[in-house]
């Protein structure tokens, strides 16, 4: 890392720039600002095992003739932030407090900002598979076949941990790509990367896999990476990573580079892990994960050695969760879980993704070290909070939606964080647009939102429900501030 950190490079995606070591550049590639005034389910695609050609052939055009068709370009737009007029105070909480909550800051007219990406279109009714930076917080997204049809899409689905996003237009009898078992895939392989980088066009590159199981960040996401030094470029995002029989084995999404162009280090998802997010994301709108309940770390060297090990494999408990189902299943830290049903765990990321990829109440084995001796626990798995249940989704409005606000189910355990009674029923806001209605109307992060229109909401989806029935005039808000109840109004136009 020494080394890396000295080349100064950036982390770049959806247009956000952070300084790191090297830069994990999600591929879709944001123009600047420009100022500017429940589904059915697919039928399924063919899933069949991925497997390599026996030896070099001379030319690929035979499976890129199969692949391409189904293979499509994202173009999203959407609103800038706004800012304060010039002259007037930024600190908006400062300028409420002494005028209450009505009080509305000028801004200036929003710019427009315009994203590319790709997309691989997974059933014949129209869904397609993207990644989730691609539509993420966009307001339009339209979708260009290779034939040159355009359609706008509707955004059925988004999973920020994993990276991945349904959309869908209203077409039939399109073509599809079969998904392969990326689990399958070995080192070697040869690849076709295909998408629309940098907007030139529909383009094919080749490679091979370079290694499996790639993570390039820590925290909430979800990676298994196939990394590839097939060539692929910002607009790359969301399109498909075939082997030579044509099957979708993963969908691109980042690259390590100094320059934030290609040097040979892509990553994709594997198609295994896209397949049970897009099923769940079609299905429910959203991604439903277990939960183990306890904290686990890679083990080095030096810890397989202070803890007597015979090797590095498995991952370290090093915290176990009161109330847990691995507190109830006996887990103690300091085990080391080296199996998860039946199949042997390498280290602390197989495992979470081992446990978010199976349902929520799942009954599953354990095996784990304990003192030198090998021990096994049935685990009955609980199910993962979600930290958000976005208030409007679709293609009407991306991100924070139309209003501006995101929100999330209230549970007792929030009560005593918000100031609130345990007894409160609602949604809580997760999130304020600083330019977005929901401010203007002086809803701020951490209000819980009782009533709209005098009737109950306890999800994103009432929420929604409610503020649309309100039409043109204004919603009447019932919301709880800090134990304290107040109406605001909320418009949509």
């Amino acid at each position: 890392m020494e080394v890396l950190s000295a080349m100064h490079n950036r982390l770049v995606r959806t247009g956000s720039l952070t300084t790191l070591g090297v830069a994990i550049v999600a591929l879709v590639a944001w123009n600047a600002p420009e100022p500017r005034a429940a589904a059915a389910a697919p039928r399924a695609a063919v899933t069949a095992p991925a497997t390599a050609s026996a030896a070099p052939v001379a030319s690929y055009a035979p499976v890129v003739d199969r692949v391409m068709p189904a293979v499509v370009t994202v173009r999203v737009e959407k609103r800038a932030s706004a800012v304060p007029t010039s002259g007037q105070v930024p600190d908006d909480d400062l300028l409420r407090r002494f005028f209450g909550p009505q009080m509305r800051i000028p801004r200036q007219p929003r710019g427009i900002e315009r994203g590319l990406g790709s997309g691989v279109i997974v059933s014949q009714d129209g869904y397609i598979l993207t990644n989730n930076h691609v539509v993420d917080g966009a307001d339009e997204v339209k979708v260009e076949l290779p034939d040159r049809h355009n359609y706008t899409a509707k955004v059925v689905g988004t999973d920020a941990p994993s990276d991945l996003a349904v959309i869908k237009i209203n077409a039939n009898d399109l073509p599809t790509l079969p998904l392969g078992d990326s689990d399958a895939v070995k080192v070697g392989d040869v690849v076709l990367a295909v998408g629309n980088p940098l907007g030139v066009g529909e383009t094919v590159t080749s490679g091979i896999i370079s290694a499996k199981g790639r993570t390039t960040s820590s925290g909430d996401a979800y990676e298994d990476f196939l990394q590839t030094d097939a060539a692929i470029n910002h607009g790359n995002s969301g399109g498909a990573l075939v082997d030579t029989n044509g099957q979708l084995i993963g969908i691109n999404s980042q690259i390590l580079s100094p320059s934030d162009g290609n040097i040979g280090l892509g990553f994709a998802i594997p198609s295994n892990m896209a397949k049970s997010v897009m099923e769940q994301l079609i299905k429910n709108g959203t991604v439903h994960r277990a939960k183990l309940g306890v904290t686990i770390q890679r083990i080095t060297p030096d810890l397989a050695q202070s803890l007597g090990l015979a090797s590095a494999n498995g991952a370290l408990v090093s915290n176990v969760e009161s109330g847990s189902p691995a507190e109830r299943a006996g887990l103690r830290q300091g085990d080391v879980i080296t199996q998860f049903n039946g199949k042997p765990v390498a280290d602390n990321n197989q495992l979470r993704n081992s446990v978010a990829g199976t349902a929520p109440g799942s009954a599953v084995t354990l095996e784990y070290l304990r003192d030198g001796r090998t021990e096994t626990a049935h685990v009955t798995l609980g199910e993962l909070a979600m930290k958000k249940d976005r208030a409007s989704r679709g293609s009407e409005r991306g991100g924070d939606g139309k209003f501006g606000l995101s929100v999330q189910p209230f549970t007792s355990d929030m009560a005593d964080e918000l100031g609130v009674p345990r007894s409160t029923q609602g949604v809580v806001v997760a999130g304020v647009d600083p330019a977005g209605r929901a401010a203007d109307a002086g809803i701020q992060e951490g209000d819980v939102i009782e009533k709209v229109n005098g009737r109950p909401v306890k999800t994103g989806d009432e929420l929604k429900a409610a503020l649309d029935r309100a039409g043109s005039k204004p919603a009447l808000l019932l919301v709880n501030r800090k134990g304290t109840d107040i109406f605001l109004t909320l418009r949509a136009d």
